[in-house]
């Protein structure tokens, strides 16, 4: 994980360091421009008109380059994409998205604890039938709604 990458994170430790609203910290997680003023709509915007590759780099900066090879999008795509410096297809980005919506919210609920939130992404959990909940947020968007909601009870106090 690069020293940007565990600064992003560990921003997460004092809620005052980062944007007040989910899209101003998906952006920067992302690295899109604009963090502080970017609201859901304009979000939302990006997303569907396609995010550019950086933000595919910025989660692989977090997360390992090897643990997300192929699952937002193939090697061949991200490099053709990067050349020619076009945006990541609609498909691409949701996915890429929604990968950034598990990251801000276990980043939020571990309150920036690099290895508590690499340990929970990627160890098998038994409410996810044993999968990983990096694995079942890539895995399709009900995929990461199934990890949010899990974040969402451990949030609430709900053992799990």
């Amino acid at each position: 994980m690069s020293e940007s990458a565990v600064n992003a994170l560990e921003a997460y430790a004092d809620p005052g360091r980062l944007p007040p609203t989910q899209a101003g910290r998906l952006a920067r997680l992302l690295g899109l421009d604009d963090t502080e003023h970017l609201d859901d709509v304009a979000l939302a915007r990006k997303v569907a008109a396609g995010l550019p590759t950086r933000a595919v780099s910025a989660l692989e900066d977090i997360l390992g380059s090897w643990r997300l090879a192929g699952r937002l999008a193939s090697e061949a795509t991200l490099r053709r994409h990067r050349k020619s410096r076009r945006p990541l297809s609609r498909a691409h980005s949701e996915r890429t998205y929604e990968l950034g919506r598990v990251v801000d919210a276990v980043a939020r609920a571990f309150r920036g604890d690099v290895a508590r939130i690499d340990d929970f992404l990627t160890r098998p959990h038994p409410l996810l039938d044993g999968e990983s909940p990096l694995d079942m947020a890539t895995s399709s968007s009900a995929g990461a709604d199934s990890v949010l909601k899990l974040v969402l009870r451990a949030e609430a106090g709900v053992a799990v």
